[in-house]
């Protein structure tokens, strides 16, 4: 099967993408294409379309696996919310069944390995915000069972039993029923996602779970102070949960500078926000965490803005080349690039293949 090579210039880099493929952690095409384009797969083989998604620049971008977000937003009633997530959960499986060379779904480590030696990306579903499962476990096992592998926890809005990073406190973290719900995620195999969760879930989740967590789509706090970005203390009690921060490039995450502006109304000129500024998270994390729980999570067509010479999926070719340079060697730059994350839905495939 044949396939564009990734968009890598550093030796280094090229030498990465033979040991492990980019495993994004977070791509909202399905809500994208729900907002604009009424939920079409068609075109994502051609240049012509309104996204910062196609197959040519996820092979540029050496995408070999992406959890699809399957979203539902804020004050929706619990019967809408879990329509939002099965209609977009459908848009995935129509999407790999119109391009069945390029795309196949998968939930395992395994599947994701025998789709690389295929020559295919792994497709995986993430729902993202609690309020997806309509506050009912019965839900939640229904959404395991469709191949949903992560759940997070909440969205910009608390949900009924989480708290929001981005919403007034209302439960101090996890209610009785949150610790329920990660316990049968637990139980299931789904993974509990803390990017959007306060500190306080976060922080509760880390004590409930038995899991590893992972954050799909955040960045670091003490580098750039957004509500939504992950505090030191979290980050480090991923090296004993076993989890993973994948970074994300929304540049409100990423740029103080660009959070104040953004913030403050986007008065005056754009701030520059660049590729270094990612990589700055992505060592801090490594500093902070180890280099075996860091990975990537892109938020592409999810946000409206992305680093300069980043707008489209090609730019993890950018964020790579980068990190060589920087010195990065290919064993670890295979590790942030999938293999933190392969290992992760390694260690809770046993409960996905048994409970789902």
């Amino acid at each position: 099967m044949t396939s564009t090579r990734p968009a890598y210039t550093h030796p280094v880099a090229q030498q990465a993408h033979a040991l492990s493929q980019v495993i994004d952690g977070h791509n909202d095409l399905a809500w994208s294409s729900r907002t604009v384009a009424g939920y079409t797969v068609e075109g994502l083989d051609g240049p012509e379309h309104p996204f910062r998604t196609d197959i040519n620049l996820l092979r540029a971008g050496g995408v070999g696996a992406q959890f699809w977000s399957v979203y539902s937003r804020g004050g929706l009633a619990p019967s809408e919310a879990v329509q939002y997530t099965l209609e977009q959960i459908d848009f995935v499986h129509r999407l790999v069944r119109r391009y069945p060379d390029t795309f196949v779904l998968a939930r395992t480590g395994t599947e994701i390995r025998t789709a690389w030696e295929r020559g295919q990306i792994a497709s995986l579903l993430g729902a993202e915000g609690g309020n997806s499962i309509g506050g009912s476990l019965a839900v939640l096992r229904v959404l395991a069972a469709l191949g949903v592998k992560y759940l997070t926890l909440t969205h910009n809005h608390n949900t009924t039993w989480a708290d929001s990073a981005t919403d007034v406190r209302a439960h101090g973290g996890l209610t009785g029923f949150g610790r329920e719900v990660v316990a049968e995620m637990n139980r299931l195999g789904v993974l509990a996602d803390l990017s959007h969760g306060s500190f306080e879930t976060m922080r509760q989740t880390f004590d409930v779970s038995s899991a590893p967590v992972i954050f799909s789509h955040s960045s670091c706090h003490q580098v750039c102070p957004h509500p939504r970005n992950v505090p030191d203390d979290v980050l480090g009690r991923l090296s004993t949960n076993g989890g993973v921060l994948m970074v994300a490039f929304v540049p409100e995450f990423v740029s103080a500078d660009y959070w104040d502006w953004h913030d403050g109304g986007k008065h005056g000129t754009r701030p520059p926000v660049t590729v270094d500024q990612v990589a700055d998270h992505i060592e801090h994390a490594r500093e902070v965490a180890g280099i075996d729980h860091v990975g990537l999570g892109s938020d592409y067509d999810g946000g409206g803005d992305f680093p300069d010479g980043m707008g489209d999926v090609g730019g993890f070719a950018v964020l790579i080349d980068r990190l060589a340079e920087r010195r990065w060697n290919a064993p670890e730059l295979a590790k942030l690039m999938g293999g933190n994350i392969l290992r992760v839905l390694d260690d809770t495939a046993e409960a996905t293949m048994t409970n789902a």
